[in-house]
């Protein structure tokens, strides 16, 4: 079983107060690039969190959001009232002094607008005491953003074996044009052999022949290739994190395909080296997401 490197969970914990959003989000990347977006979480618990979701993850562009939306009553806070009529005694005595007029109800009004006269309960929700509960938040997360990869490694999984089996049926496509290929090659060889007015008796032609198609051999490559090919599959499904691995195997694979077409001398060999190259560029971006 594969997983892609994308994915998403959201989760939600209920504080006292209100409730506590959790949402990750994570992409490809070659490490774990744990990014947390809020400054919700207590500072003491900042790096046991960056290891819970580095250890859950495993490697990816990991961003972490957290929302907090408090209940109705928590949102409208408490008011100080000894601070408001103190701030009221006060402002009611300079105007006087001054004989400025205004009602009592827009002083009032802009008391309730000062600094620190609305507790609203906002500050320190999240506690030792209730910090198992945004635990199992995270954890719930953390559980959705792997059943997301793992949807998404499926579909990596049916589009990358596709890819590589339509390799190999192009290698087959050229073994298939290899005969063509090799009458080309002697014709092409007699044809300078009598624009040169060279003699070339039988024994001497075939040395030739030898010579020269043991350079064009492609017969390694192919087998090499097909090698190349079965270990990439096998390595996708047996491995719990292949990634890395699968982007090593495509170079091997790459490496042959390009010898094969600096030695093919076919139009129709190098069509399909062509096409094995475009195949393989494919597989190769589906591959970097791949966990």
């Amino acid at each position: 079983m594969i997983r892609s490197m994308t994915g998403y969970g959201k989760a939600v914990a209920q504080l006292a107060g209100g409730n506590l959003t959790v949402e990750i989000r994570s992409l490809n990347a070659k490490s774990a690039d744990v990014s947390l977006k809020t400054s919700l979480i207590p500072k003491d618990k900042d790096i046991a969190v960056r290891r819970r979701i580095a250890d859950a993850l495993v490697r990816g562009t990991i961003d972490v959001f957290l929302t907090w939306e408090p209940t109705a009553a928590a949102s409208a806070g408490t008011v100080n009232a000894e601070l408001v009529r103190e701030y009221y005694r006060q402002i009611s005595a300079v105007r006087a002094d001054m004989g400025a007029g205004g009602s009592d109800d827009s002083i009032l009004a802009a008391i309730l607008r000062f600094p620190d006269v609305v507790d609203s309960g906002k500050k320190d929700f999240i506690t030792e005491e209730n910090w198992p509960v945004v635990e199992a938040a995270f954890d719930e997360c953390l559980a959705m953003v792997d059943q997301y990869r793992i949807h998404e490694g499926e579909a990596l999984r049916k589009d990358i074996t596709g890819r590589v089996q339509l390799i190999l049926d192009l290698y087959d496509e050229i073994e298939a044009l290899e005969g063509e290929r090799i009458e080309a090659v002697r014709a092409k060889i007699l044809k300078a052999a009598q624009e040169l007015s060279i003699n070339m008796g039988g024994e001497r032609f075939e040395q030739e022949m030898i010579l020269y198609l043991e350079k064009m051999d492609i017969n390694e490559e192919k087998v090499r290739l097909r090698q190349h090919c079965k270990y990439f599959l096998d390595t996708m499904d047996s491995e719990p994190y292949p990634g890395k691995k699968l982007g090593f195997i495509i170079q091997e694979m790459g490496r042959e395909i390009n010898t094969t077409g600096s030695k093919a001398s076919h139009a129709g060999i190098q069509k399909c080296v062509v096409r094995c190259k475009d195949e393989l560029e494919k597989i190769r971006e589906q591959s970097m997401n791949i966990l």
